[in-house]
């Protein structure tokens, strides 16, 4: 009878654990209005890095190091990939970034998911939607957003983790327009 109480208590403080990691997320989620990070950008094992700014909803601001004055931006309706000689822009809500930059649709998603504890410090949730699937990944001990998994319009498989994350800082306005052609 003590083993079947053992087994029961585990699973109960194992259920209850994982829903206070969830309402952390979420409050942590609700509690931030914009974030900057460095990240490191695996796609089809080409990496890059540098920096982005997020604010909520939609909108991020990125910086390649090293990749021909490489920036990726979002004014929330329309997302702009530019280098020195190319320019590419496509309707924000035909690309995976429409979902992982919509806060309160990482929230409504959170509340539904199952959580997976992944080597015990990464939280992890996996949504599907529309023949889409995003892996979103959540420090155990921050509960901030630290990365994303998924493949893209071009079938890449796309892999970006998140560091140095700082939250909730002044932006400047002009920050999310969108650059020009040339």
């Amino acid at each position: 009878m003590l083993k079947y109480f053992s087994i029961f208590f585990l699973l109960i403080s194992t259920c209850y654990s994982n829903a206070e990691i969830k309402d952390k997320i979420i409050q942590n989620l609700k509690n931030t209005y914009n974030l900057d990070f460095k990240f490191e950008q695996n796609i089809n094992g080409k990496i890059e890095n540098g920096n982005c700014t997020i604010e909520y909803p939609k909108k991020i601001f990125c910086k390649y190091a090293r990749s021909n004055n490489k920036i990726l931006v979002s004014n929330g309706r329309s997302l702009v990939i530019k280098t020195i000689t190319s320019y590419y822009r496509y309707p924000l809500h035909k690309t995976p970034l429409n979902l992982i930059l919509d806060k309160d649709y990482l929230i409504t998603q959170i509340y539904s998911l199952e959580e997976r504890i992944v080597d015990g410090n990464l939280v992890n949730y996996t949504i599907k939607q529309k023949n889409q699937e995003i892996n979103v990944f959540f420090d155990n001990e921050t509960f901030n957003l630290i990365g994303w998994q998924n493949t893209d319009a071009y079938q890449n498989f796309n892999i970006t983790f998140l560091s140095s994350i700082r939250k909730n800082r002044v932006l400047a306005k002009n920050l999310f327009n969108l650059p020009s052609q040339n």
